[in-house]
């Protein structure tokens, strides 16, 4: 079989039975439930939710996206093998361990398959929580630019490239374009300060003052856990995104949860730590793959500069990059996920029709 036939890039037109239109994003696609099915899977399969609670089936994909684009290899390989299998994986090892130490619940109820999840709608809090314990990407850049704010904490002179940081550092940024914020401006991902939550948490969607501090409190703890988990495998968490938002339990009580994914090689920076005690960054994430392109083509500041965002759209939209590139992403992400689950990352013959046979067998999803 073709190796481009074994890679799930598009993920919208499953026949999962749904009354809405499939929401699909850079990575995954998500197809709301009828009210009808949502009520009689949380009825037969004992999810511990609100008896009416929206329901969505979330299905990855094998797509790369980097620098705001989506990009794609040679010979018709419109992703990258075993990514989405991976990232998938690795999500559930984190999320499963966040809740046997107690931090809290995500929104999966259930797993039919490797690149599915059941999961419950949740309301999420418009923020993109970010946690750094080492000072290197974007941060850097601006840092050798001369700034020392970042989201209201001063950093100190005399830091290095890719050095750790004195303490960890929470730098959120908004998730989506938010308006009439004072001092926050009205663009996708930028940089805000616990003050501008405070001063403004409803309109992040908190519910309470006080749940800036149970946020912040589980991006620590869950910050912890995987750090202190990849050092067991001579791995250092460098940085990463966490997301949160508000779901019901079967008891009626409202629980902030962690949300899409956590711990990934796309959601975070993950070095190997020998070569990093020797002087070498490693990545074990996607920063690998941005820095491909950067060196792939002559000029990357068409990559790094927002301004040139129509060139840049023509780059991935024009350019198939070597097979070789795509592999080496793939053997990183299976490798690194391979490493934290302890299992191993096994490509599907026909992801598709498999999603679609167990949804219809096991929970009747499928028209």
């Amino acid at each position: 079989m073709n190796l481009a036939d074994r890679v799930l890039s598009v993920n919208n037109d499953l026949p999962i039975r749904t009354d809405q239109p499939v929401h699909s994003g850079k990575v995954r696609s998500v197809y709301w439930l009828t009210e009808a099915d949502s009520k009689r899977l949380i009825r037969d399969k004992g999810y511990n939710v609100a008896a009416d609670a929206p329901l969505a089936i979330m299905v990855i994909s094998d797509r790369i996206s980097a620098f705001d684009c989506i990009w794609h290899g040679e010979g018709g390989m419109n992703g990258v093998p075993g990514k989405g299998a991976a990232l998938n994986a690795i999500s559930n090892h984190w999320f499963g361990l966040f809740r046997e130490k107690g931090l809290a619940n995500s929104h999966i109820l259930d797993i039919p398959h490797p690149f599915v999840w059941i999961v419950q709608k949740a309301k999420p809090v418009m923020i993109e929580a970010i946690a750094r314990q080492y000072i290197t990407g974007s941060m850097w850049r601006a840092y050798t630019k001369g700034e020392r704010d970042f989201c209201g904490i001063e950093l100190p002179e005399g830091l290095k490239k890719d050095q750790k940081l004195p303490e960890l550092l929470i730098t959120p940024s908004t998730k989506g374009i938010l308006t009439g914020i004072p001092g926050v401006p009205e663009a996708d991902d930028v940089n805000i300060t616990r003050a501008d939550i405070e001063q403004h948490y409803e309109a992040f969607n908190f519910r309470t003052p006080s749940d800036i501090d149970v946020y912040e409190t589980l991006l620590r703890e869950g910050f912890d856990v995987i750090t202190d988990e990849l050092e067991k495998l001579d791995q250092i968490f460098v940085d990463t995104k966490f997301e949160f938002g508000y779901v019901t339990n079967a008891k009626g009580e409202e629980e902030l949860i962690y949300m899409d994914e956590v711990g990934t090689p796309d959601s975070s920076r993950i070095w190997d730590g020998p070569q990093y005690r020797d002087g070498n960054v490693i990545e074990k994430s996607k920063e690998e793959f941005r820095q491909q392109l950067l060196n792939h083509f002559p000029d990357p500041d068409i990559l790094l500069n927002k301004d040139r965002m129509p060139e840049r759209q023509g780059l991935a939209r024009d350019n198939a990059l070597p097979e070789a590139v795509l592999m080496q992403i793939s053997a990183t992400y299976t490798g690194i996920a391979e490493k934290i689950t302890g299992k191993p990352i096994i490509l599907s013959d026909n992801p598709k029709a498999e999603i679609v046979d167990v949804l219809r067998r096991e929970f009747d999803l499928i028209v």
